[in-house]
């Protein structure tokens, strides 16, 4: 399997339905970009993705870390 936003195939899958094998959730391990097997193509298939979301893995080390968010004020 491909991952639809860095199309690399480090592709897990992280979890499945509970109940009946309804559906699947797979992440990756590159991007951590995560989808639902339910999904529409347009968020699961990497030739349909919204190029403007695709991101190559060779820059993902060059992105700004998100800050924590602060503990709550009492």
């Amino acid at each position: 399997m491909i991952c639809p936003r860095c199309e690399t195939d480090k592709v897990n899958l992280m979890v499945k339905s509970p109940v009946g094998n309804v559906w699947e959730i797979y992440i990756c391990e590159t991007c951590t970009y995560s989808w639902r097997s339910t999904e529409s193509a347009d968020k699961t298939d990497p030739k349909l993705y919204a190029q403007s979301f695709k991101i190559a893995p060779n820059e993902i080390p060059k992105l700004l870390v998100i800050p924590p968010i602060p503990p709550l004020k009492g």
